[in-house]
């Protein structure tokens, strides 16, 4: 039987096992998925193992997605530009590198029919999948991305690799059109502790987080008037366009996909 794997830390909170599994068993593929927890001294020794055939391929969550790139042999351009990866695949001996979180950022915001074209977004956070969000927002043609976060070294990282966008300290709130929570506050039901009351309203609040399905940043957004949306519609995507490379299905995503994530 094929295994698969999401690695992170933490990785409790991971619905991807449920939501593979479930495709797995609907496509009638012989596989399972199963989530690890690992730490950075097990990292070489799991991917190793992919190239070794013992796993046919993995999903990588924070904080490894770009810790992992070193140990691969090649990188899709996607996953070279943002030097992020969050899908590993053997092809003909060869470990590639992919990031499927573009397309799936990409797809859950078409959904929810708002344009970014012209739009000023605002992001909390410059780790894990923030690369990939303004790659995708760029591509959109968003009009102004501004990034601030607690370490305002890492953000400022990121604008040596984004040259395009705008870095503030932490505890600044711009205008915006729509803001992002790509912190992992709120895992834990934690709040953001920031002062959104004179952002006004009929913004978007869009958290990446699924697990909860509503964190305390989402509750504040909605209570202030704007919309909120959580991460499952991106989730459900990056794991679809993960599925459709390892087996050469394309699974279906409909209101038992849905249902099963809302049980979680």
């Amino acid at each position: 039987m094929k295994k698969y794997f999401v690695i992170g830390n933490p990785i409790n909170h991971s619905l991807s096992p449920k939501l593979h599994n479930y495709w797995l068993k609907e496509n009638n593929i012989d596989a399972v998925y199963d989530k690890k927890k690992i730490d950075d001294k097990e990292l070489q020794t799991i991917i190793s193992e992919v190239k070794e055939k013992k796993i046919k391929g993995i999903n990588v969550t924070v904080p490894y997605k770009k810790a992992v790139i070193p140990y691969l042999d090649k990188l899709s351009p996607e996953a070279e530009q943002t030097q992020s990866v969050n899908t590993i695949i053997l092809t003909e001996d060869t470990l590639v590198g992919y990031n499927t979180d573009i397309p799936g950022f990409t797809k859950a915001i078409k959904h929810l029919n708002f344009n970014i074209e012209g739009k000023k977004i605002f992001i909390l956070g410059a780790g894990g999948v923030v690369p990939s969000i303004i790659f995708a927002l760029n591509k959109m043609n968003a009009s102004e991305i501004i990034i601030s976060n607690r370490t305002r070294r890492k953000a400022d990282d990121l604008k040596s690799q984004f040259k395009s966008i705008n870095v503030i300290n932490w505890g600044n709130i711009p205008k915006f059109d729509m803001i992002i929570n790509a912190t992992s506050l709120g895992l834990n039901n934690e709040a953001i502790n920031l002062n959104f009351s004179d952002v006004g309203d009929n913004k978007l609040f869009y958290d990446v987080i699924y697990n909860p399905n509503e964190t305390n940043f989402l509750k504040e957004g909605k209570k202030l008037g704007n919309k909120s949306e959580n991460g499952k519609l991106m989730f459900i995507y990056q794991a679809f366009e993960a599925f459709k490379m390892w087996h050469g299905v394309e699974p279906e995503i409909n209101n038992e996909v849905f249902k099963l994530l809302d049980n979680d």
